[in-house]
């Protein structure tokens, strides 16, 4: 007896120091039968208050709760805070540990079988969601009365059943309960039912989604577990994204089946640690072309990819790929995505490209045409009965890439609805009320945070209305437009061939001499190091933007086309701050804002027509970066075209818009 009552004045003094009391007499407001009473707790300010408390929380939640309702019932009953409350029975008390020890016992790893031997208590656990369903009602508490008159439990509150971790709806409510005291049949007072929010959640391991990259596969077993979600936890965890979860796992019984599932006490975005560092190569080369702020990325993407094409070939293109590698996971809810399409009469070998760079992303979809692209409905199979949303591949790929490889192979209904996807940059999905037992019909709506990655075959002959064999319209929605044409086709064509033979005969081998130094693994740290930089625009920068865009609407004075220019300017920050990541820095200056017009600039003149700028022969790169020589060649003509977009911008930007 002493130590109970020892644990319930731990129990206060925690309540007092962390604000639970304050938050109890808050609760107290309200006017059900069963009242709810949730508190966030910190095990290890408990343990630091109480050992034997802080144990009983970690290993013995259900006694936890007993204690912490008991305490609750005393506080209310002392202070008066309600004043028609008879039992402790009508206290519900909902503890959510916050955080756990770092120790591995109280960590749960989704990839780790077989699941349901362990303890019944909180663990830590950190996934993927994959799918979720709408939000429903369940029962969090009901009251029950005895049916014999003569019965005392036939008044009052002392029969009460509030939902357990694990428990399903019947467990709660329903016909047969009988009454302790006489045996009698027990009916429920409907009126005094109380109902809560519940959601369910799929999670899964983070590196399931590698089987739908371009990863070997490997022979590892992922399977999703469900998270219930309740109350204000609700509407916590999106689709596509990474959380760290608290939770008591649980045995849900549906006859003949006992599933396991978590019942979750709290929710953080989690972001798993990956190393940031520089390799010595990258920073060597960073020190040795410090002498001009265009250097460094070219060779950069001059280099990049040697193992499946020569360095020199498809430079422009390797630059849009790099920078959109760069322009992903900074901030899931920024506007500036990097879409890339690229316009090629090679389109195995830019595939190729694609796929060697698609694990440099964090995140990487290749998207098949068998799946989902956008999101799929099934019906719950947890007794809910609403409909369950599957992610399709361009939810999975948030904050990272979703490759959908060759748009020739797309039937029209499918281009159609990445056309859609890509200009509202969302993913609505339609419930009818009829099919999952609702009164109404439902539209959800989810936000698509991803780069896409195309290639169209450019030989068509239908140009004038088609851009290569994908619909112009469908181009237009693609922020970034690379064609993908050598200055000879049969350069191109021996290079990859030479190319092709020597990786037949030495395996495995290094190719290059100027690329040996440049690992996979080096670029791997390199991006990841670029995507966590946070950027500044100079006053330069900003100035040159703003007046391109401005010049721009003025020349372009067709609707369509003005269209086309208002969203690009969205896309000429998003590349002059990748380009400024790329090259390893934190503040976007202007010589990044040209390389961002001119990527714009030849985008927009591959949808609309010839451009007011003339651009310089191979001024994103000359052939190949042999030498200093053609370095500074490149530099001379980078700083031509600055002085040609400064003169543009002069003629045309001061002019007024009309709208």
């Amino acid at each position: 007896m002493d130590g109970l009552n020892s644990l319930k004045e731990a129990i206060i003094i925690y309540l007092d120091r962390s604000g639970g009391l304050s938050k109890l007499i808050e609760d107290c407001k309200q006017t059900e039968a069963v009242y709810r009473f949730s508190f966030d707790v910190n095990p290890s300010d408990v343990l630091e208050l109480d050992a034997t408390l802080g144990d009983c929380i970690l290993h013995d939640p259900v006694k936890a709760v007993s204690l912490f309702q008991s305490v609750c019932y005393l506080s209310i009953k002392t202070l008066s805070l309600i004043d028609h409350i008879e039992t402790e029975n009508q206290v519900n008390v909902v503890l959510k540990p916050t955080h756990l020890p770092p120790f591995p016992n109280y960590c749960l790893d989704l990839s780790e079988f077989p699941r349901g031997y362990g303890p019944m208590r909180p663990l830590a656990l950190e996934g993927l969601v994959i799918a979720m369903t709408r939000v429903t009602k369940y029962t969090q508490g009901a009251r029950f009365l005895c049916s014999e008159e003569k019965c005392p439990c036939s008044r009052g509150f002392h029969h009460i059943r509030v939902h357990a971790p694990g428990a399903t709806e019947s467990a709660t409510v329903r016909s047969d309960f009988t009454c302790f005291l006489c045996s009698s049949p027990l009916k429920e007072d409907v009126k005094s039912r109380v109902l809560g929010d519940k959601q369910l959640v799929e999670l899964i391991h983070v590196k399931a989604v590698d089987v739908l990259g371009v990863h070997d596969a490997a022979s590892l077993r992922y399977q999703s577990v469900t998270v219930f979600l309740r109350d204000e936890l609700c509407n916590s965890m999106r689709i596509g994204h990474l959380y760290q979860v608290v939770g008591i796992p649980a045995h849900v019984h549906q006859w003949p089946n006992v599933t396991w599932s978590i019942e979750a006490c709290s929710v953080r975005p989690w972001t798993p640690k990956c190393p940031c560092l520089v390799s010595n190569n990258f920073q060597n080369l960073q020190t040795a072309m410090a002498c001009s702020p265009w250097r460094f990325a070219a060779i950069v993407a001059n280099s990049f990819g040697s193992l499946v094409i020569p360095p020199g070939l498809y430079n422009t293109l390797k630059l849009g790929l790099l920078l959109s590698l760069v322009q992903t996971k900074d901030n899931p809810e920024s506007p500036y995505n990097l879409d890339v399409l690229a316009l090629t009469s090679e389109t195995l070998i830019i595939d190729r490209l694609m796929r060697y760079s698609l694990p440099l992303a964090s995140r990487g979809i290749h998207h098949t045409l068998t799946g989902d692209l956008l999101a799929s409905l099934s019906r719950d199979e947890h007794g809910a009965g609403t409909a369950n949303i599957h992610a399709g591949s361009a939810l999975l790929a948030s904050g990272g890439i979703c490759l959908l490889g060759d748009l020739t192979t797309y039937k029209k209904d499918k281009m159609d609805m990445l056309q859609s996807a890509l200009e509202s940059r969302t993913v609505s999905v339609f419930i009818p009320a009829k099919k999952y037992g609702d009164d109404i019909d439902q539209q959800l709506s989810f936000p698509i945070q991803c780069n896409f990655w195309a290639v169209v075959d450019s030989a068509s002959p239908s140009k004038r209305t088609e851009m290569g064999s994908a619909p112009l319209q469908l181009a237009e929605s693609f922020g970034l437009i690379v064609q993908c044409r050598e200055t000879s086709s049969n350069h191109s064509l021996l290079s990859m061939t030479v190319h092709t033979l020597r990786q037949a005969m030495s395996p495995g081998e290094p190719l290059y001499p100027a690329c040996m130094q440049f690992t996979t693994q080096d670029y791997k740290e390199l991006l990841a190091h670029a995507r966590q930089l946070k950027v500044d625009m100079s006053p330069e920068a900003e100035r040159m933007i703003h007046s391109y865009y401005m010049a721009s609407r003025r020349v372009r004075s067709d609707s369509t086309q003005r269209s086309t220019v208002s969203v690009t300017s969205v896309k000429l920050i998003a590349l002059a701050q990748a380009h400024a990541k790329l090259s390893l820095r934190t503040q976007v200056l202007e010589e990044d804002a040209v390389i961002a017009v001119l990527l714009c600039e030849s985008s927009v003149t591959l949808k609309h027509g010839a451009s007011a700028l003339v651009f310089p022969p191979n001024v994103v790169f000359p052939c190949a970066l042999r030498d200093l020589d053609s370095l500074h060649q490149r530099d001379l003509a980078l700083e031509e075209f600055r002085r040609q977009i400064l003169h543009f911008v002069q003629a045309y930007a001061t002019c007024t818009v009309e709208e």
